[in-house]
């Protein structure tokens, strides 16, 4: 399969200072669904960022589709989901325009034509937030706004949805719905996911692989091997 992303012999440190990253080595198939999980601290954030091309290793190479990450140009391929606290969940945008917004990242000139409304009307119907698309994103709840958002990333037609602490700030109930969500999209478009997180419970039973990280990749498989191996006392699944 070719790979969405791969990190080979991967170090990073901010600075002078200590390692966060070592000897990190990671690939993740076109159309895989892998969650990527580890205390705070542990240098999972660290990762995302260099697998965006936000951030340069220290030593080794990441690459996004096969081009290295830093200079990977066509950023359309991946839609990424930043943490609730980053994404203007206070702006005055409706949710339709939230997602038109998406839409036209793909045309920097010109107005959106009749195919990036269906494109917009289809990523709504497919999170399930078309009844309110007329809805301010101030007034929905924090679960209701994940799915704006996600419905954003989509409407790009992506080839790799990031999503970064995506159950920050919302209920159990949101957080089992924001996974069985990924799962069916998952499922329904073939698209790859990363699920960044400080735990996983949301997609445990939806993901193909678990990631663990603690400066370097302490378990790489499925979530079913992993018991006995996680000891992150805030770890809701220790």
């Amino acid at each position: 399969m070719p790979l969405a992303l791969e990190l080979d012999g991967v170090d990073f440190a901010y600075g002078q200072g200590p390692a966060v990253l070592t000897d990190v080595d990671l690939r993740v198939a076109e159309g895989e669904f892998v969650a990527i999980a580890g205390p705070n601290g542990g240098g999972k954030t660290t990762l995302l960022r260099l697998a965006l091309g936000l951030e340069r290793p220290t030593r080794g190479a990441v690459l996004l589709f096969g081009e290295a990450a830093r200079t990977f140009g066509a950023r359309t391929k991946i839609g990424y989901l930043a943490q609730r606290t980053k994404i203007g969940v206070h702006a005055p945008a409706t949710v339709r325009e939230v997602v038109e917004a998406g839409r036209a990242a793909l045309r920097p000139v010109g107005r959106l034509r009749r195919d990036d409304h269906a494109a917009v009307e289809e990523a709504l119907e497919r999170v399930g937030m078309h009844e309110l698309a007329g809805r301010r994103l101030s007034t929905l709840s924090g679960g209701q706004q994940q799915r704006a958002f996600i419905a954003k990333a989509l409407a790009a037609h992506p080839s790799l949805l990031v999503l970064d602490e995506p159950t920050t700030g919302v209920d159990v109930a949101a957080q089992d719905a924001l996974g069985a969500l990924l799962h069916r999209l998952h499922e329904e478009l073939g698209v790859t996911i990363l699920y960044v997180s400080h735990e996983f419970g949301a997609v445990e039973r939806f993901v193909q692989r678990l990631v663990l990280v603690r400066e370097r990749i302490v378990f790489d498989g499925p979530p079913s091997q992993l018991p006995g191996l996680w000891h992150d006392p805030s770890h809701t699944h220790a």
